[in-house]
């Protein structure tokens, strides 16, 4: 492999990896300073990365830290764009993984009374 491709722009790394809808989105997000290459803060769209670089940023409601394992050479697919990285950071808690307020009912339809009693004095003394 040469050396050319094994050197990519940050932002076109970003749109190729799908993080960001747009190579201009991407830029944006970079030149805000909000993308850090192995602990460094990147404020250039410019900026070079290689393979083994260590990225750092906020997506969504979360901060991802991907390994670069490749660079890319287009915008493909999910599945190749998700070869292009190595996801560092811990898996994100989703609802589904949430513990139910009331753990006895469980989702499995509507409580009964003795269940509704029991979840208002656990919320009662939970409040004091």
């Amino acid at each position: 492999m040469n050396s050319a491709a094994e050197k990519l722009r940050l932002d076109k790394w970003l749109w190729f990896a799908r993080f960001y809808k747009t190579r201009t989105l991407a830029a944006a997000i970079v030149a805000g300073g909000a993308v850090r290459i192995n602990g460094t803060p990147a404020s250039k769209r410019s900026t070079t990365i290689t393979i083994g670089d260590v990225l750092t940023f906020s997506k969504d409601d979360h901060v991802r830290v991907i390994r670069i394992e490749a660079c890319g050479t287009r915008r493909g697919p999910a599945p190749e764009a998700q070869a292009l990285y190595t996801d560092l950071a811990p898996p994100v808690r989703t609802a589904k993984d949430k513990i139910p307020h009331n753990p006895a009912f469980e989702g499995k339809g509507r409580p009964t009374k003795r269940d509704r009693r029991v979840l208002d004095l656990s919320k009662a003394r939970h409040l004091e």
